[in-house]
């Protein structure tokens, strides 16, 4: 299959769904918890498909692989994040999202080795 569009890479379909995810689940956080994690954890989430899409539109591999470990970072980040939502006794739904989050991290680790691949 040739790549067409970064809306064609799994990856970027299962940030996105992850970011929804996201936004319905830090809906029910405490509302003084809005301009605290629950903000952070939503910028972080969208920061994901963004640095992949942002990363596609570049010039070449090197710059693109940047993006993706931007976007690496950034779910790390959410992970984290939702690490202390967790601790804090703010959501139930944590297992589903770790589940979710190794999977894009293992897809994001095989794009990044296949442009790594194809760079040398």
């Amino acid at each position: 299959m040739t790549l067409h569009s970064y809306k064609d890479l799994e990856l970027w379909k299962k940030s996105m769904d992850m970011v929804i995810a996201i936004y319905k689940i830090t809906a029910d956080f405490p509302s003084q918890e809005r301009y605290g994690l629950t903000s952070q954890i939503r910028r972080a989430a969208v920061s994901i498909p963004s640095n992949i899409a942002e990363g596609s539109g570049r010039n070449n591999t090197k710059e693109f692989l940047q993006y993706l470990y931007i976007a690496n970072g950034s779910l790390s980040e959410v992970e984290t994040q939702l690490e202390i939502a967790n601790r804090l006794g703010f959501m139930l739904e944590f297992d589903k999202l770790i589940v979710i989050i190794k999977h894009i991290r293992k897809l994001l680790g095989g794009l990044i080795n296949a442009l790594k691949a194809k760079q040398n």
